[in-house]
């Protein structure tokens, strides 16, 4: 009853109370999601999309150091494997109108985190305008025996 009571004096005083929180709204979908592949993805015949549009954000699958249209990583290890990746990457993204300064968010998986610094290297040597926020971990295993993969989020219109 003491709470009631409060409610009821600060109302019958002037005094304001605050209305209960109401759930966020999420914003309107504008148009469904687009999954997308590539003519080197869908040789691949894997089962996920190379990308999808959704709204104005693209997310690409991780990318590994393969020849595109193949399952063959590039000889070499880290170094090469990183070049390739980048380059995959900046690739998918033109194909779906896209830039690598669009990238805002990267994930990286690396098989060995004391290969950190060699990947670094090569990966801030990609980006002109700006450094995407990044995540980066270990992992213990990744498709095809890859020592790196990266996946990233990029900003760009919705589509039409």
């Amino acid at each position: 009853m003491k709470y009631p009571l409060v409610v009821v004096i600060g109302t019958v005083l002037g005094c304001k109370t605050a209305a209960p929180p109401s759930a966020p709204q999420l914003p309107e979908r504008t148009a469904p999601p687009e999954f997308l592949s590539s003519p080197h993805s869908a040789a691949l015949g894997l089962p996920f999309s190379e990308a999808v549009r959704a709204g104005g954000l693209l997310f690409l699958s991780g990318q590994i150091g393969n020849v595109p249209g193949t399952r063959t990583l590039v000889l070499g290890g880290i170094g090469p494997e990183s070049r390739q990746v980048m380059d995959n990457i900046k690739a998918t993204l033109a194909l779906h109108g896209a830039a690598l300064d669009d990238v805002i968010k990267c994930t990286v998986f690396l098989a060995d985190m004391s290969e950190w610094p060699a990947f670094n290297e090569i990966y801030a040597s990609y980006f002109s305008k700006h450094f995407p926020a990044r995540s980066a971990l270990g992992a213990n295993g990744l498709a095809l025996g890859a020592r790196i993969e990266v996946e990233c989020i990029a900003y760009v219109a919705a589509a039409p």
